[in-house]
Formats: structure tokens, sequence, C-alpha cells
């Protein structure tokens, strides 16, 4: 997992310590065999086997294994997640029993449509059931919290059941309270027939799929066919409910979706110069990281028609196989480093996930790769001007720098 080594002999300390690079790192220390190794990373790796290795001080209490390392193993890296990523994977490795302990990983929320059960409901969980669950999750979410109030605040247009229980219809059951309110379809006293509730819960999940996106366009057809009437009471009631609508939809992030459909690539810094670091994410899951050069490199006699950013960009990313997770376990790990990552208040590099016809936004990813090479702050995408593409463009060779305008809870169970 690991890309470097170096042997440490405490007789040649000096030595060790000047071919230790000091950059950003990921590092393990092995000591004699049967003894338990020492995996971290640091933003010195230097510095850092100097506090560990060099000849111990005289009153401190100082971790110091000068007298039981015997190996280096490292990986720089250029960014804070590549190195999350590489930790986690050298620990998955390394301590197979307790890793997710060591890392102190806690898993995303989802949202959970459990079509298993005879009349579905929306829980809030962590826990991905089985990679083979006809469960429908959709997120991750920044918290439990924000998972449970985006839940409940859909479902109010919808008619889908709350209660946690088993449900065994029975006409002589009085119902709950949203029974009472006629929020709720009332399954449990057979209050609707199971073709209605399927139905219903069929709209629900449309509306998680598409984001929202399939009953605004319900109601904006509805309010539009209203106001053609003169029903303008009407027309007004839906302006309100779609107003209402897009406040709910607005709750949660572009990275909430269906988690099977969580796809796009991370563009972080890269430790090659003139590069920047991909990572490709299908299904919410992260396949091996790639260094993409910015300026393409020809070999010498070689001739080669330029392409485009876009084109190169594609080129590259199709090379990458898409990976699967081995486990439901697996799966919610990348989720929940991705998650971690990205609703961080202050990162580095930036995610661009595909829209929704599958295809990935490459114009948005041209400026944005130009941004993570550049070292700047990502902004809004939309708001930057056609100069900053083309002239960034213009590292390709060929293109000309000649810039124009562009235009009742959720409980889990």
């Amino acid at each position: 997992m690991l890309t470097q080594q170096l042997a440490f002999d405490p007789g040649y300390d000096t030595e060790f310590f000047a071919a230790v690079p000091a950059k950003a790192a990921v590092f393990l220390l092995r000591g004699p065999e049967g003894s338990e190794p020492y995996v971290s990373k640091t933003s010195n790796l230097r510095r850092r086997m100097q506090r560990l290795l060099s000849a111990p001080q005289e009153r401190t209490k100082r971790l110091n294994l000068r007298e039981r390392v015997r190996l280096l193993e490292y990986s720089p890296v250029a960014s804070d997640f590549e190195a999350q990523f590489c930790l986690y994977r050298t620990l998955r490795e390394v301590f197979p029993a307790n890793y997710t302990d060591r890392l102190k990983l806690r898993f995303a929320p989802l949202l959970r449509l459990m079509l298993e059960n005879d009349y579905p409901r929306v829980a809030v969980t962590t826990r991905i059931q089985s990679l083979k669950a006809k469960s429908a999750y959709y997120g991750p979410f920044a918290s439990r919290v924000a998972a449970e109030k985006f839940g409940n605040d859909a479902l109010d247009f919808f008619l889908l059941r709350r209660c946690i229980e088993e449900l065994h219809p029975d006409p002589a059951f009085p119902g709950c309270i949203y029974s009472e309110m006629k929020m709720c379809l009332a399954p449990c006293f057979k209050g609707c027939t199971d073709e209605r509730y399927t139905e219903e819960t069929q709209r629900v999940r449309a509306f998680f799929e598409s984001g929202g996106r399939s009953l605004l366009r319900q109601f904006e057809e509805q309010r539009n066919t209203a106001s053609e009437s003169l029903e303008f009471e009407r027309a007004a009631e839906l302006h309100t409910k779609i107003e209402k609508l897009k406040a709910v939809v607005q709750q949660a992030s572009e990275l909430v979706r269906n988690i099977e459909r969580v796809d796009g690539v991370m563009v972080l810094p890269s430790q090659e110069a003139e590069s920047v670091t991909l990572l490709k994410l299908k299904g919410g899951f992260l396949s091996d990281a790639i260094t993409f050069h910015v300026t393409p490199r020809l070999q010498v006699g070689h001739v080669k028609t330029p392409q485009s950013m876009e084109a190169r960009l594609s080129e590259a990313l199709a090379a990458v196989p898409d990976q699967k997770p081995a486990s439901a376990y697996e799966w919610m790990e990348h989720l929940a480093l991705l998650k971690r990552w990205y609703y961080r208040t202050s990162k580095t590099g930036e995610l661009f996930l595909t829209e929704e016809n599958g295809e990935l936004p490459y114009r948005r990813l041209v400026r944005g790769l130009s941004r993570v090479y550049k070292g700047e702050k990502a902004q809004g995408d939309f708001s930057e001007t056609a100069g900053d593409y083309w002239r960034f463009r213009a590292l390709e060779g060929g293109v000309p720098d000649a810039p124009s305008e562009e235009r009742g809870g959720l409980a889990d169970k």
C-alpha cells in the first residue's frame, strides 16, 4: 500500500533523517517480527521521524521508538483527503480487526426507503443492510439531524406511513394521529388498498430519485392549469406549496442522491509537478487515484494530434476501471470518508458529480481543475468568466488565449 521504504539503524540516524523527505505523508514504522507497527500521518515526515527516532532526552515523557524501529514505509501525499484515504487503506490492511476505531470513522447518515416491507416507510440509518437489499438509500447527509429534518419535511407532501411497527392491517384498529390528520393513507386499518399504497410509495421514491424535481414539476403543471382555468385561489395555494417544497429541496446538498448514483470525480493537488490527482467516484465508492498531467507529455519523435482538455480528461477517466465494494461495510466506509471531507468548512480539492443525464460537467470540471492546479479556493462555478476557462485551456498548446463571453420522527429499525 505504501510506496517507499527506508531501513533505520540508530547508528546511522543522521543519514536516515537526511533521506526522509520533509513532506506530508502517511507512514508506518515496523519493529522486530511480532511487534505491533506504528501507523500515522504527518504534515512533515522528516520532523516527525526526528521526534520519534532521535536519541531520547532526559526528563521527558515524549514517545520515543528509537530502539524498537527497524523499517520506515511511507507514501507522500499532497492533500488532506489523499492522506485520510491512504491512512484508511493502510490501517485496514495492518489492523483489520479495529481499523475503524483507530480512524474514529463515523458512518454517514442516510435515508432508507424500506422496499422489502409490505408497507414501505422511510427511516434514517447509518447502516446499509446488504449489497443485495431491495431498499433504496439516499445521502450522505452532513448529520443525522439534517437527514431527519429533510425526511420529515419531505414526507409532509406525501401520505406514506411514519410508524415503525410491523403492520398487520386490521379494520378494528383505531389508527394514529397521522391518519386522524389525513397525513397517512392508514394501511394499519385498511384505510387504502394495497395498490394505492404502492402508488404512493412510487411517488415518494420518484421524489428522492429526482431530488424533488418530480413533485415540483407536478405542482407547477397543476398551478399553470389552474391559472389557465381562472382558478386563482387554487393557483395561489399551489404556488405556496411550490415555495414550501423548494425550501425543503434546498436542505439537501448536491451530494444527497441515491447512493448508487453518487458518481463523479474528485480533483486534488498532486505531488508531481504540473499535475493534479483524480479520484473517480462510482456509486459512492472511490477508485485508485491517478495522476493527470495538465500539460501533455509527448514522447520524443512522437507526433500526436492536439486534444482538448475535456477529451483528455474523458480519456483518462475512461481508463480507470470502476471498482465495486466487496461488502456493504466497505461501502459504508467509503461513504463515511466522502461525507467527512465533503461537509468540512474548509477543504482542499473539489468534487464534481454527474448531472441528471449521467454525464460529467466537463466545462465545470476543467475550471475546477484549473483552480486546484493553481491552488485557488473554489468559488461559484457559474460566476466565472470564460476568460479563465480559455486561458487555462491554452496550457494544452494550440488553443488561443482569447476570452469570449459564456453564458413523528424517522426512527431506524
